[in-house]
C-alpha cells in the first residue's frame, strides 16, 4: 500500500504532494513501482496534528481520486475518519476505507456499510493531537486485540461482512517504542483472528528513537520492519517507499515459494 498524503503537515512527506498534479504523478509512479493499493489521505494523523474541516479534506482528496480512478490499474484507498469524506471518496472512485479511528465517529459504521467497500480498522489510543503524551497499557497486545475484536463485532452488527474487513494494530498511534516492539513481536496474536492484517511501520518515530535517525534516514530500518511484519503474518504493508519495499518483500515471497 503506497502512502499519498495530500497534506501540508504529515510527518514524513507533508507538502510534497499537496497539489493535485503532484499527487496524481506520485500515485502513478507508486503503481509503477509495485503498489497494489494507493492510500490517499487529506488530514495528517501525525502526533500533535490538528484536525481539518470536512470541506478542506474533501477539497484535497476528491479531485485527486476522480483523476486517478480511471487511470490507475490498482484500487484507491481513502485514509479518513470522517463519514462524509468516506462517502464522497467512494463515490469518486475509492475502493477501500482506511480509518485510524476504526469507524467510531458518529454515523461512520452506517456510512461504511452503505458504501459496500472493504474497511481497515485501526487501533489508536487517544487522538492524534494527544496520543503520544503518555500511552499506558497493562498488556498492549491483549488490549489492542480486544479493541479490534469489539470493532469487528460492531461492523458485523452494522452489516459490514467479515470478509470485507482488515485490521491494523496501529503502530505509533498511542504507543511507546516498547509497546510497538511488543505488538510486532506478537503480531501472530492478530493474524490468528482470521482477518487480514495491515501494518504501517514506514519511517515511524520508533526508528528514530531506537537509532537516532531523522525521517529521511529511516529507509533501511523500515524495510527490515516490513519484512519482519510479513514473516509474522501481515498481508498488507503501508509504505512511503514503494519500490524499495516491494523489492524487499519479493525476497520474502521467493523464499516462501521454496518447497
Amino acid at each position: 500500500m503506497g502512502v499519498l498524503n495530500i497534506t501540508p503537515d504529515s510527518f514524513s512527506d507533508g507538502g510534497d504532494f499537496f497539489t493535485s498534479e503532484a499527487a496524481v504523478e506520485r500515485a502513478l509512479q507508486m503503481e509503477a513501482d509495485g503498489a497494489a493499493i494507493i492510500d490517499i489521505g487529506g488530514e495528517s494523523t501525525r502526533p500533535g496534528a490538528d484536525p481539518v474541516s470536512v470541506e478542506e479534506e474533501l477539497g484535497r482528496v476528491v479531485p485527486v481520486i476522480e483523476n486517478l480512478a480511471t487511470r490507475l490499474g490498482v484500487p484507491i484507498s481513502i485514509d479518513t475518519r470522517k463519514p462524509a469524506v468516506m462517502r464522497a471518496a467512494v463515490e469518486a472512485g475509492a475502493g477501500l476505507i482506511n480509518d485510524v479511528n476504526a469507524l467510531r465517529e458518529e454515523a461512520a459504521l452506517e456510512v461504511a456499510a452503505a458504501c459496500s467497500v472493504p474497511v481497515c480498522l485501526m487501533h489508536m489510543q487517544g487522538e492524534p493531537r494527544n496520543m503520544q503524551a503518555a500511552p499506558q497499557y497493562d498488556d498492549v497486545v491483549d488490549e489492542v486485540r480486544g479493541f479490534l475484536h469489539e470493532r469487528v463485532q460492531a461492523c458485523l452488527a452494522a452489516g459490514i461482512p467479515r470478509e470485507k474487513l482488515l485490521l491494523d494494530p496501529g503502530f505509533g498511534f498511542g504507543k511507546s517504542v516498547e509497546h510497538n516492539l511488543q505488538l510486532l513481536a506478537r503480531l501472530d496474536a492478530f493474524s490468528s483472528m482470521g482477518i487480514p492484517i495491515l501494518v504501517g511501520l514506514s519511517r515511524k518515530s520508533m526508528i528514530g528513537k531506537l537509532l537516532g535517525l531523522e525521517v529521511g534516514e529511516r529507509l533501511p530500518a523500515s524495510l527490515a520492519l516490513a519484512v519482519l511484519a510479513v514473516e509474522r503474518g501481515a498481508v498488507l504493508v503501508r509504505t512511503h517507499d514503494v519500490a524499495a519495499t516491494w523489492q524487499a518483500l519479493q525476497m520474502n515471497v521467493a523464499l516462501r515459494s521454496v518447497h
